[in-house]
């Protein structure tokens, strides 16, 4: 006799806030696991409006409301004068095998260094993966935490960035101690939202360990 499928438990709704920081306006989304989401933008109605569109049952919480969402938006208004990495906080990254042990190695760049796409290539073992590495990092969806930001081209220029090469600049420029001030993430990142799913079957957490072996960028 077959036994009874175990009970699901699906997992608690994410929870969102919407706060102005001194590098823009900020929307940040997490739950139990972590962080999941970390976003600039300028227009309060769309950003409001994308995120009701991806959590329609959850409505935006204030400032003070919840504690994981109100140290990401603290640690990111520091960030031009910390001088220093915030405490680290957890993250529920989600993406592919590729993509999760890229956003590891970026993990690992520590404060005000820079690595080239060739670099973090080399650093996962897949030295010829470059093109892929800078897709992965274009992919991040968690801005500055994840610090995509800290990675360029191999001839010194800043390649892409989904926020904007000014905000790229200012996050390179804050870690270095030269931040002039501003808001320089002066629009909402274009492309498709919310982010399209990955297969269930490519999906984990950035602390779980790969059960399956990746497609090869």
């Amino acid at each position: 006799m077959d036994r009874p499928a175990a009970p699901s438990h699906p997992e608690p709704p994410l929870r969102w806030t919407l706060q102005p920081t001194r590098l823009g306006l900020l929307a940040v989304a997490g739950g139990a696991k972590g962080l999941r989401l970390v976003q600039f933008g300028t227009d309060a109605g769309a950003i409001r409006r994308q995120l009701a569109r991806w959590l329609p049952a959850t409505p935006p919480l204030p400032a003070g409301a919840d504690a994981l969402l109100d140290a990401a938006v603290a640690a990111i208004d520091a960030w031009p004068t910390a001088g220093a990495p915030p405490a680290p906080l957890p993250l529920d990254l989600r993406g592919s095998d590729f993509q999760l042990r890229v956003w590891r190695a970026l993990l690992e760049i520590p404060w005000g260094a820079v690595r080239s796409y060739a670099e973090v290539a080399a650093a996962i073992g897949m030295p010829k993966a470059v093109r892929a590495v800078a897709g992965a990092c274009a992919a991040n969806r968690v801005a500055v935490l994840v610090p995509c930001h800290r990675v360029r081209r191999s001839d010194g220029g800043l390649g892409g960035y989904r926020w904007g090469l000014d905000g790229k600049r200012a996050l390179l420029a804050a870690e270095a101690g030269a931040y002039t001030g501003g808001l320089p993430f002066p629009q909402i990142p274009q492309g498709p939202w919310p982010p399209r799913p990955t297969p269930p079957r490519w999906r984990s957490a950035i602390s779980a360990r790969p059960t399956t072996t990746g497609p090869k960028p």
